[in-house]
């Protein structure tokens, strides 16, 4: 399942999303299927401690919580 970016042709919202085979892409901002995909840029994942911690952060935020081990999650979702 690829992950794409999109731009909304109605509401000019960026954003990606995970596309499934033979589902259709819709804009989480107004639900319009009126979408431009994007060309992603790679990213050369982080090497500092600094980086990967704050990149970590982000994704359990954002609910992303596959880049953590078993322990890592519950110890987050205890807290949260």
């Amino acid at each position: 399942m690829p992950l794409y970016d999109y731009k909304c042709r109605n509401c000019d919202g960026r954003f990606e999303i995970l596309v499934r085979a033979g589902a259709t892409a819709t804009c989480p901002h107004c639900g319009s299927t009126a979408l431009d995909k994007q060309v992603s840029a790679p990213c050369a994942p982080p090497r500092s401690k600094a980086l990967i911690t704050a990149a970590r952060r982000q994704a359990a935020r954002e609910g992303h919580m596959s880049n953590y081990s078993a322990p890592e999650r519950k110890e987050l979702l205890r807290h949260s």
